[in-house]
């Protein structure tokens, strides 16, 4: 078939498709109560049939709605599929017919706790309820980009499921992915064109990977090779006896393994990194290195390769520090994984960059490289972040803090803070940026604490909304309970950057950074108001005292954008973390990285659907389909928010 032929088809089809119908289920609980306004749209699964899956325990009454209207009289007259009596019980297996209704006929049902489909056939205006069966979802990674309606093949099905998408139809972050197929990081017309072109025998464009991009690639797996000699690694290991919190770096080569290409850079700063989860990466306090037979130990490692040499040579890409993060506490290998990507599934932009390594290290004189097995190669938070991300910060010259030691709570201004002075010294509230502008930052900080503290609620109310996105942090911290983080600023005053664009007491914005996620999805502690992170409940997530949050919440308005961040997340239709996608997902990761989980330490051998020994719920699974699924508690915390 002639392309231009095709393409012009394809045009007369755009031009007489007709406007997209949208079916909504109005109802109680969970089906956006009956404001008309708030109505939950089912999915349209083509030739008028629309479908919506939902957790249903207990009685609800529910109709259906062509067309969404805050005016409950025209809602009823004009859009209301209901039953021709006041109440109609239905049940799973049959099929009713329902009529447009002008009174406030509604269906009643009873589910036992399981997910229900509801189908409503636009074409005969019926509808049918069954127990949801869950489809074997196919591995993200073997699912290409063109495939938008991933089935496996690109066809010219695809096509138009993107000219649906296109045309406003629903598509989350996986669709979104694969619809991009000239790689320019958007969804036009012009994807069309790339895809239909594919389908008459041209080809995708390669996709080219530079800078930070490069490093930090989801498809790829880098080697990273470090090589120390003898006495800067003994250097390292009397440093740590010294005190175990130094950040004093050694001299090392790094070598950086990508795609067939090898990166080497000498005269490299390497460092030991971590808070709790410090450790000796061998042996016994004041031992030195022992050759050929060492007692090697997870570590975590931060380089820094301009740390010697100042020049572009010493970058990867660009890319000048790493930070390499073994797999503490997580069996799984991907709590930490899934929700730094999580975060950027759901569009909170100020979490870093994550993926999965491999790791050697040489010391000299050994015979063989030591394999310390799969690591976490993270984007570190420093100057180079703000400047990758300065269009969205709207400056990358301001004032970066880094809050922790849980005496972070954004209410103590004459608590712990200090600047990075290159000692081994941690402090509440260390700035890391601009820091010969101590003072300055200071008095600026301080000043954020008092005003969060003693404005009266309405002039916080304005306030808050002058000096930071308010939606960008309450979806930043939707997620961040949704995957059960308990060691953040709320509950523990911990585990969180904060960064003001501009200097002085007006004029800024303020952005607060999550960080360390690996003591998540179900590894959970008896610590602040906490017992359970599972079933915590996400408006009373920590100590008010840490007032962020918690004076946010107070306005109705924010606290219902706040749970309907929440929802956002457990909404099937989004993939972002309902429990099918999820384990897709890390299913998915698990499938990369479990031939090389076996490593020269002897620790962390093997991957099990456990979390951290020491946390107080150690039923909680990510795998399974029972009620200690993770995935299955917290939606039913959040489901469970009004």
């Amino acid at each position: 078939m002639n392309k231009y032929y095709l393409l012009t088809i394809m045009a007369v089809v755009l031009a007489l498709m007709p406007a997209r119908a949208a079916i909504y289920m109005v109802g109680n609980i969970p089906f956006g109560n009956w404001n008309p306004a708030n109505g939950v749209e089912m999915t349209n699964q083509g030739n008028g049939t629309y479908t919506y899956t939902v957790n249903v325990s207990g009685t609800v009454w529910f109709v259906f709605a062509d067309g969404q209207d805050s005016d409950w009289t025209t809602f009823n007259a004009n859009y209301r599929y209901g039953p021709p009596n006041s109440t109609q019980e239905v049940a799973v297996g049959n099929t009713y017919t329902t009529q447009k209704s002008n009174n406030n006929h509604s269906y009643k049902f009873t589910g036992n706790g399981v997910d229900y489909t509801f189908t409503f056939n636009l074409n005969n205006l019926t509808f049918s309820i069954a127990e949801y069966q869950e489809p074997p979802l196919p591995d993200p990674s073997t699912l290409s980009v063109g495939d938008v309606n991933g089935d496996g093949e690109i066809t010219i099905g695809d096509v138009t499921a993107l000219i649906d998408i296109l045309m406003g139809g629903f598509a989350n972050y996986d669709t979104k992915k694969r619809s991009d197929v000239n790689y320019d990081k958007e969804t036009t017309i012009a994807d069309v064109t790339t895809l239909i072109d594919y389908l008459l025998g041209g080809e995708f464009p390669v996709p080219v990977k530079e800078g930070y991009d490069y490093v930090w690639d989801d498809d790829a797996l880098p080697e990273i090779h470090i090589d120390v000699r003898l006495g800067e690694w003994n250097r390292l290991l009397a440093l740590y006896d010294a005190n175990s919190f130094t950040t004093q770096y050694i001299m090392a080569t790094i070598s950086f393994v990508k795609d067939g290409e090898t990166t080497v850079i000498d005269s490299v700063g390497l460092r030991l990194k971590g808070n709790t989860s410090r450790r000796r990466p061998e042996g016994r306090y004041g031992e030195m290195h022992v050759r050929n037979n060492t007692d090697w130990h997870h570590a975590h490692f931060g380089v820094n390769l301009r740390k010697y040499v100042d020049d572009e040579a010493h970058t990867i890409q660009g890319v000048r520090k790493l930070h390499l993060k073994w797999f503490k506490d997580d069996p799984a290998y991907v709590r930490e994984m899934f929700c730094y990507e999580l975060f950027r599934r759901a569009g909170v932009w100020t979490a870093v960059r994550n993926n999965y390594c491999r790791l050697w290290l040489h010391v000299e004189g050994d015979s063989q490289e030591a394999y310390y097995g799969v690591y976490e190669l993270m984007e570190p938070i420093d100057k180079r972040y703000l400047k990758d991300r300065k269009n969205l910060f709207g400056s990358n010259n301001g004032y970066l803090w880094k809050c922790r030691n849980a005496a972070a709570g954004l209410n103590n201004p004459n608590g712990d803070i200090w600047y990075d002075d290159d000692t081994d010294d941690r402090h509440a509230y260390t700035l890391e940026t601009q820091t010969e502008e101590f003072d300055s930052a200071r008095v600026q900080l301080v000043d954020f604490m008092n005003k969060l503290s003693s404005l009266n609620d309405n002039a916080f109310y304005q306030w808050i909304q002058e000096v930071t996105d308010v939606d960008l942090l309450l979806k930043t911290y939707a997620v961040n309970v949704a995957v059960g983080m308990w060691d953040d600023y709320w509950n523990n005053a911990n585990n969180y950057y904060i960064y003001f664009n501009a200097r002085g007491l007006t004029g800024y914005k303020f952005f607060f950074i999550p960080y360390d996620y690996d003591n998540t999805l179900g590894t959970s502690l008896r610590t602040g108001v906490q017992d359970d992170a599972g079933r915590q409940n996400p408006l009373n997530w920590g100590n008010d005292n840490n007032r962020l949050i918690a004076r946010i919440l107070k306005f109705n308005d924010f606290r219902a954008k706040y749970i309907a961040y929440l929802k956002e997340l457990i909404d099937k239709k989004n993939a972002f973390m309902d429990r099918t996608s999820s384990q897709a997902r890390i299913r998915s990761w698990q499938r990369l990285i479990e031939p090389y989980v076996d490593n020269d330490t002897g620790e962390d051998t093997m991957i099990e659907d456990k979390p951290a020994s020491w946390g107080n719920h150690g039923e909680y699974n990510l795998l399974k389909n029972n009620g200690d699924n993770f995935f299955n508690v917290k939606a039913s915390s959040i489901n469970a928010l009004q």
